[in-house]
């Protein structure tokens, strides 16, 4: 498997130097409780907000504040909308506008007084080849006279743009249609994977199950430290299941609701208080092992409700606490992202990852070694659970895009080189971005029809 290239441009490492700071404290404010803050924006991309900690104006030291305030994602071809040149765009540069005052707005005006804007230029041309290039790491004078010394504020930040190849994979249609999984690189598309998704015993009574043989069951012992298959009163939605097969037809990884999605006594909706779930399993010793274990809820928010999740890491496939390495939300009307960046604002802080790898599987980069039975046997069972834990790594690992209620659906999955060792790793991220998917039609309000693809009258 070639990955597609990639590029991380990170923005942190931000202070400011102003009369303000002598007011509060002689050492850092904690960015949390600044009053001072920047919008950054990148051509293409949505602009970010991040707080400036203050440093006082007479400091001598700077002291280190490794924070990371502000990351962008950019593919080979946002390179080249960033480097495209017109009548009416310069060479590609980061914006960056610093504000006094706490971030927020009032009947569309912003509270923060702006101080001054920053720009940094950007020449990505080599950033892909290269370990890392840094942009900027230093002061620059802000505010009234900036560029003299006797200037009256400044500001610090570091900026820099480091290699970050992905895998790309994508359905070649809904999950629930049982689709092929695509590898993208470049223009060619190769297949990979294969979906077979059943459901049964559901609740729902607009649903039936498809005809479609299941690989193998997963362990009762897992139902139960896990979740639960008993019946329950009311509305729920239950026994969907995705497996993914490699090439030879082996199954390589699952995801299976264990946790029905019921709906709240007296409502038509999953509360966060009660989620579903879903397990991601991977094959080992003969058998299914818990990888990792998905929640999903609906939010009420606004005009348009939202897709609650939370995605936790099983260690060593044990039945102990898992470690949250994402909470977040999506649209139900617009859709999103689901994704995994650990160091991030949407990352749990206590996440790692090792880069060592498990000596049972083969390389990626020679196409990986497929399970030989279903599920395979043999092999220290560690699967790489310990590849997440102890070594402090920070950046990227995974993203799906999720469309919105009632579109089309096709999952691109995106996964960084480092958690790919071999076929089984890639599956289970396959695996992970089909059940964030179905949850969105899982979430459903319960007085609304599902999805003719889930619906007992499209399966004749």
């Amino acid at each position: 498997m070639d990955p597609c290239p990639f590029i991380r441009l990170t923005i942190g490492n931000l202070a400011l130097k102003a009369p303000q700071a002598a007011k509060t404290s002689s050492s850092v404010v904690h960015p949390s409780s600044s009053t001072c803050f920047c919008k950054i924006k990148l051509k293409n991309f949505p602009p970010q907000t991040a707080a400036i900690p203050y440093i006082p104006l007479e400091a001598t030291h700077f002291p280190e504040i490794q924070t990371l305030a502000a990351t962008f994602h950019l593919s080979s071809s946002d390179i080249t909308r960033l480097a495209s040149r017109s009548i009416f765009s310069s060479k590609p540069s980061l914006k960056i506008s610093i504000y006094i005052g706490r971030d927020g707005a009032s009947c569309g005006v912003h509270s923060g007084r702006l101080l001054a804007k920053v720009s940094v230029p950007l020449d990505l041309s080599g950033a892909g080849t290269k370990q890392s290039v840094v942009f900027h790491n230093g002061w620059i004078s802000v505010g009234k006279g900036a560029g003299k010394e006797s200037a009256s504020a400044q500001f610090h930040l570091n900026v820099k743009a480091e290699p970050d190849p992905r895998f790309v994979f994508q359905f070649d249609g809904e999950p629930e249609c049982s689709p092929q999984v695509v590898q993208i690189q470049g223009s060619i598309r190769q297949p990979v994977f294969t979906c077979k998704f059943s459901c049964r015993n559901t609740g729902d009574r607009r649903m039936r199950s498809r005809s479609l043989p299941t690989e193998t069951s997963v362990p009762r012992s897992w139902l139960n430290s896990f979740g639960s298959e008993r019946e329950r009163p009311g509305k729920e939605r239950k026994g969907w299941s995705i497996t993914v097969h490699d090439l030879s037809g082996s199954p390589v990884a699952m995801a299976s609701i264990v946790t029905p999605f019921v709906a709240s006594p007296g409502s038509d909706r999953v509360s966060r208080s009660n989620p579903g779930s879903w397990l991601i399993l991977r094959p080992g010793d003969g058998t299914w092992k818990p990888w990792g274990r998905l929640e999903a809820w609906r939010e009420r928010g606004g005009a348009t409700d939202g897709l609650g999740y939370r995605f936790e890491l099983i260690p060593d496939g044990s039945s102990g606490a898992g470690i949250v390495l994402t909470e977040s939300s999506i649209s139900t009307h617009r859709g999103g992202k689901f994704s995994i960046e650990l160091g991030s604002a949407a990352s749990s802080p206590t996440g790692g990852v090792n880069k060592s790898r498990s000596r049972r599987c083969g390389s990626a980069g020679s196409g990986g070694a497929s399970p030989a039975s279903s599920p395979r046997g043999g092999g220290s069972g560690d699967y790489g659970y310990g590849l997440w834990l102890g070594s402090g790594y920070k950046g990227f690992v995974m993203s799906a895009s999720v469309e919105g209620e009632g579109k089309c659906s096709k999952p691109c999955v995106e996964v960084s080189v480092q958690h790919v060792s071999c076929m089984e790793d890639a599956a289970a991220y396959v695996a992970l971005s089909a059940a964030i998917d179905l949850s969105m039609d899982a979430c459903r309000l319960f007085n609304q029809r599902m999805r003719k693809e889930l619906c007992s009258e499209s399966l004749g």
